[in-house]
């Protein structure tokens, strides 16, 4: 028997796609770094002028309503249902073509990649026919959030009310009933299926957004232990807080938490002690070193590529410029901020890129002053067993 001509073409292509994608890959995989990151932005630009272009014609079709006719009763239901965009890239795009209709300069902005589709989306409620080129022209080259201050800033919300309430527990999940439960039964009637549990349902991102330029909304989900902790803090303070308002001990907790951190991990102090030396050889960075560092760097990542610094403010660490291994000091001069990612990069410049499966260090081990010191092994806790090869 043989197969029908239409599954035999739908197989032809699918296996046709395979070859081409993994001919992609295989010819991304033969480029050098340099072609590679050239590459990359030639098709970055590429992609940007095909998004210019769909936004482009997504306004003429919105202008003609062409899509009726098709089955979708929006634009937004055409990029999800026709096109096959998810539902947030569907919406991003479908609201840029109706701010475009009205305001065809933000193609161009669209086109030199100073706007995004997120963006205007974000904008499209603020916009007006006086005000809307000074609007974007703000909000060119910002990121997400520096958005959502802006469109605040224009559009204010009223503080939310401080609210405590107990939400159902995700282990008990809801009980479905079904939905013909009333429906009479005679003796040629099967019994209703039994109630199924619902799955249950997926805990809800915390949410920070802005509600003017100086007022933010914050809501999340704590524990009993932490809302038992909060009611006896609202007893506590209740003549510094007669109204036991959460955000204000909120705010407080966060000040003596931001102490604590700071002092712990960056030697934040009002009475810095006066410096002193290092053993030499040792890896600890001083206090004062850290303190100097971190306000030189305004704690970010110092590193410095082609296309700039960096702009990571996470999973910082302390770098030495001359690495320890090669007798760096860790002084100020020597210590410079780093994100993880960049602090592992510029030690495989030095030393070579990672491999587990080499062992870097022998039986006899060098200290930092280059000469042969033979270290005795460590010995293994009696309690701990080893761990397998």
């Amino acid at each position: 028997m043989k197969p029908a001509r239409g599954l035999e073409n739908g197989v032809q292509d699918r296996v046709l796609h395979t070859v081409m994608h993994e001919h992609i890959l295989a010819t991304a995989a033969r480029l050098s770094d340099e072609a590679l990151l050239n590459r990359l932005k030639a098709l970055s630009n590429h992609e940007r002028d095909a998004t210019v272009e769909l936004i482009a014609h997504l306004a003429e079709l919105d202008r003609r309503r062409a899509h009726l006719g098709e089955g979708p009763g929006s634009i937004y239901m055409y990029c999800h249902d026709v096109l096959g965009y998810p539902e947030d890239a569907a919406w991003n795009r479908a609201a840029t073509a109706n701010a475009v209709r009205r305001y065809p300069v933000i193609l161009s902005w669209l086109a030199d990649g100073s706007l995004n589709v997120t963006t205007v989306r974000m904008l499209r409620p603020v916009l007006t026919q006086d005000g809307h080129i000074a609007v974007l022209t703000e909000a060119r080259h910002r990121s997400k959030k520096e958005v959502e201050v802006i469109v605040r800033r224009l559009d204010p919300k009223p503080d939310a009310p401080s609210t405590i309430r107990k939400v159902p527990d995700p282990d008990q999940a809801p009980v479905s009933l079904p939905l013909n439960v009333t429906r009479p039964r005679t003796e040629d009637t099967p019994p209703p299926p039994a109630p199924c549990a619902a799955p249950p349902a997926a805990s809800p991102r915390p949410v920070i957004a802005p509600l003017t330029p100086e007022r933010y909304r914050l809501q999340f989900t704590i524990s009993k232990q932490t809302h038992d902790k909060l009611r006896h803090m609202q007893d506590m303070l209740c003549r510094e807080i007669p109204d036991g308002d959460p955000a204000a001990i909120f705010e407080r907790a966060l000040d003596l938490l931001v102490k604590d951190v700071e002092k712990k991990k960056l030697a934040a102090t009002s009475r810095p002690r006066p410096p002193r030396g290092t053993k030499e050889g040792s890896r600890a960075i001083p206090a004062h070193v850290r303190r100097a560092v971190w306000n030189r760097d305004r704690g970010r990542c110092a590193f410095e590529g082609t296309g700039g610094r960096c702009t990571e403010r996470r999973y910082l660490e302390w770098h030495h410029v001359t690495p320890h291994g090669h007798q760096g000091p860790p002084t100020v001069a020597n210590i410079s901020l780093r994100c993880r990612a960049h602090n592992v990069y510029e030690s495989d410049l030095v030393f070579g890129r990672f491999d587990p499966s080499l062992v870097r260090e022998t039986s006899e081990k060098y200290d930092v002053s280059g000469q042969n010191t033979p270290v005795p092994e460590r010995r293994r806790p009696r309690d701990v067993e080893p761990c397998a090869p």
